[in-house]
């Protein structure tokens, strides 16, 4: 077991942080929340109760319509993230907008209901990396093409750092061609639909997983086989690299295409640490009958359906707060090019909080707050999980699996643990 967050970069332009049409507001990461100012336009809303945030007061007021926003910020690059919820109960595509930030358009079609899972009232944040000011003013505008814009409240940050006493307590640089390494890795094998509704079969075949050229290799394919349409590979590190607490980055290259699902995430390396209807050794992982997970606890470090290309998604399940109910703490990135280039996915973990990285951006915190397992289950080992699904219920969200990409690969080129010193 290995065992062990975020630094605010001193060069760093410092931030500013404002809650659309409600009070001064200190987030439980320390992000001080000025009552509004600096914004135009819109109508006043208010929103009783949100679910799905630590920081619900965030939510509770916001502006809809003509919005501006026009603050004077030191010049340099800045991390955006903007919070929404939408209050009605609207279907999908009946608000639909672009976010412009200093003229250029950073997010479009945002359907706040639909990407908050089809959930209303549901927090929503979406973080847009390295945006650029050289003129002494941050300046966003936002534009529908269906309804009307909204914003709940809206954070400006420079860039963090990774604490530099970190130590290196294990990793796997995928030097040496031929299959993963088995001291390292465990490659599962399953028949589709095993959970997820996922529509490939799980293969140790050298044609869905190996190492090549310096890279962890998990490809997908159309192929009939025992059964599935697709064959894919998922590696889990159970039993040999078990982690409580520090930090994990994994370097990749993803996907793309509608019905592809990367993944890199992890579970408890003791899955019925806090399972309340399981019976001994039973083979948890898409039972109806065994409340292992969510009682135990996920932590996504990074999903990504193609069919929304370029959006990267952390997410933090337990009893409390999970998908099946809707109420998961979950956060999104807009990136350029997860395709063709490749970035850190990274976490921090500590017995306070979890922050979720794409290289140097936060984007989702989540925070112990001292309620107990059902909602802090992250007290115990985790292992990590690299895996490549094809469809799925999310997966296949968006449409049909397109056949013509595939196959396609998810690239890593190392998995990193880090320790700070006792």
């Amino acid at each position: 077991m290995l065992s062990a967050c975020a630094e605010e970069d001193s060069d760093a332009p410092s931030g500013w942080a404002v809650n659309i049409g409600g009070p001064a507001y200190t987030a439980l990461d320390g992000t001080e929340f000025v009552a509004e100012q600096s914004v135009s336009g819109g109508e006043l809303g208010k929103i009783k109760t949100v679910k799905g945030s630590q920081d619900a007061p965030l939510y509770h007021s916001y502006r809809k319509g003509d919005i501006r926003v026009a603050h004077p910020v030191d010049n340099g690059s800045y991390d955006i993230t903007l919070h929404f919820a939408e209050p009605n109960d609207i279907a999908r595509d009946e608000r639909i907008f672009d976010v412009f930030a200093e003229g250029e358009r950073v997010a479009d079609d945002i359907d706040v209901m639909l990407w908050r899972d089809g959930q209303v009232r549901a927090a929503l944040t979406v973080t847009v990396p390295d945006v650029v000011v050289d003129d002494g003013e941050l300046n966003i505008g936002f534009e529908a093409s269906v309804g009307e814009p909204l914003l709940s409240a809206l954070s400006v940050r420079g860039k963090v750092r990774r604490a530099e006493d970190w130590q290196l307590a294990w990793s796997d640089e995928f030097d040496a061609n031929g299959p993963p390494n088995e001291n390292n890795w465990t490659i599962e094998e399953w028949a589709a639909g095993v959970v997820n509704d996922e529509d490939q079969a799980y293969t140790s075949r050298a044609r869905n997983v190996r190492v090549e050229d310096g890279h962890l290799v998990i490809e997908a394919d159309r192929e009939d086989y025992q059964g599935a349409l697709y064959t894919s590979a998922r590696l889990q590190s159970a039993g040999k690299a078990d982690v409580l607490y520090g930090r994990i980055e994994v370097r990749a290259r993803l996907p793309r295409g509608q019905g592809t699902w990367p993944a890199i995430w992890m579970l408890s390396s003791s899955p019925f640490t806090y399972a309340t209807t399981c019976t001994d050794d039973e083979n948890w992982q898409g039972s109806a009958d065994c409340d292992a997970w969510p009682n135990s606890g996920e932590i996504d470090i990074m999903e990504h359906v193609g069919y929304q290309m370029n959006h990267v998604h952390g997410t933090v399940h337990s009893k409390e707060f999970h998908w099946t109910i809707w109420n998961q703490h979950k956060g999104r990135i807009l990136l350029d090019d997860v395709t063709g280039e490749f970035h850190v996915y990274a976490l921090e973990w500590t017995p306070e909080r979890i922050d979720i990285f794409v290289d140097d951006t936060v984007y989702l915190t989540y925070f112990n707050e001292g309620n107990g397992w059902e909602e802090w289950p992250f007290d115990q080992p985790f292992h990590i999980i690299l895996n490549v699904a094809i469809g799925g219920g999310w997966g296949r969200a968006g449409g049909p699996i397109d056949d013509s990409v595939l196959p396609q690969q998810m690239m890593v080129d190392y998995v990193r643990v880090y320790a700070q010193p006792e």
